[in-house]
């Protein structure tokens, strides 16, 4: 709509990733990027949807330096859109961690050129913030932890602390304004859209987490502490990468923790991994063999404590189990 109303109505494509998760319509699934969605047939992906790769430095970069990885996967992003032309883009949709998919952190270097590259081709930047806003890296949003000014910013969970669903879009003053000068009406509705219940709760969440310093909590002592425990994972020796950042994080499970190797198919190491986890008393979620943990924003301590010696026994767990079969 934005696009159509500054007559460009042929900006019409939008590009995502590869392995990134924006939700379950199909809609939604086919701005998403995962195999498994897309085979579920219903004609996803939609038409005027790309995929590019993803910033998996671990999966996909280990023979290269982060940083330069981080470049070279964020120009797949300027191939895009002059193979398919400037005058056809009409956005670009990322996480800034990519949640579902693996918690794949991207190096230092892509945000900023992913801004640099929607700056100069005249593309909206949307930042879905579903995991990322409201605290879980230790600012409001996850744009501000990797100083990018997206256009649009989708958001849900952490805004209501997940005591209620709520979900919406936060738009800035340029496509704003548009709307509003060109007297454009985006139409769009929902059954459930401005739920009473559900924003009253929103409001208080946001007032709580304001009030009782739980975000600047999160980012001073926190996540940091998590950091340093979280690291020591690394060591053990079916971990290939301990990565976190903020108060989300990954363990990569592997064979050979040098090469990467990972298990095969088989072992189901992921599965396993949590299984035991939750007869540990611990959750810990499987993507593949990757191993993502979210605790909540006011997680102590001694919690964290906690969560990493389960986590280590779990790890010790599952590599005797491998062992066996």
């Amino acid at each position: 709509r934005f696009w159509q109303l500054q007559d460009k109505p042929e900006k019409q494509i939008i590009i995502a990733r590869k392995n990134a998760y924006h939700g379950s319509t199909i809609a939604a699934a086919s701005l998403g990027g995962m195999e498994g969605m897309h085979a579920q047939g219903a004609g996803i992906p939609i038409p005027n949807i790309i995929h590019i790769a993803q910033p998996y430095w671990f999966q996909e970069g280990r023979d290269q330096d982060p940083n330069t990885f981080g470049l070279a996967i964020a120009e797949e992003l300027e191939k895009a859109i002059h193979h398919h032309g400037i005058d056809k883009i009409a956005a670009f949709i990322a996480e800034p961690i990519q949640g579902a998919g693996g918690v794949i952190i991207p190096p230092e270097t892509y945000w900023p050129e992913i801004q640099r590259i929607c700056d100069d081709n005249e593309i909206l930047l949307v930042a879905d913030e579903v995991i990322t806003g409201f605290g879980r890296l230790g600012e409001w949003f996850g744009s501000t932890t990797y100083e990018i000014k997206p256009d649009l910013i989708p958001f849900a969970k952490g805004v209501t602390s997940g005591y209620l669903p709520l979900g919406g879009v936060l738009v800035n003053d340029k496509v704003a304004d548009i709307l509003i000068e060109k007297g454009g009406e985006f139409i769009h509705g929902f059954t459930y859209s401005g739920h009473p219940v559900s924003c009253a709760v929103a409001i208080a969440n946001i007032k709580a987490l304001a009030e009782d310093n739980v975000i600047e909590t999160v980012k001073d002592h926190t996540a940091p502490y998590l950091a340093k425990r979280w690291q020591s994972l690394s060591d053990h020796p079916i971990v290939g990468e301990a990565r976190i950042k903020g108060l989300v994080a990954a363990l990569e499970l592997c064979k050979d923790k040098k090469t990467g190797k990972r298990f095969p198919d088989e072992h189901n190491v992921g599965s396993l991994c949590r299984d035991l986890a939750i007869e540990n008393g611990l959750v810990m979620r499987a993507v593949g063999d990757t191993m993502i943990i979210a605790p909540p924003l006011i997680i102590t301590h001694e919690q964290i404590d906690e969560l990493i010696a389960k986590a280590i026994s779990t790890l010790d767990a599952t590599a005797a189990a491998v062992k066996t079969t």
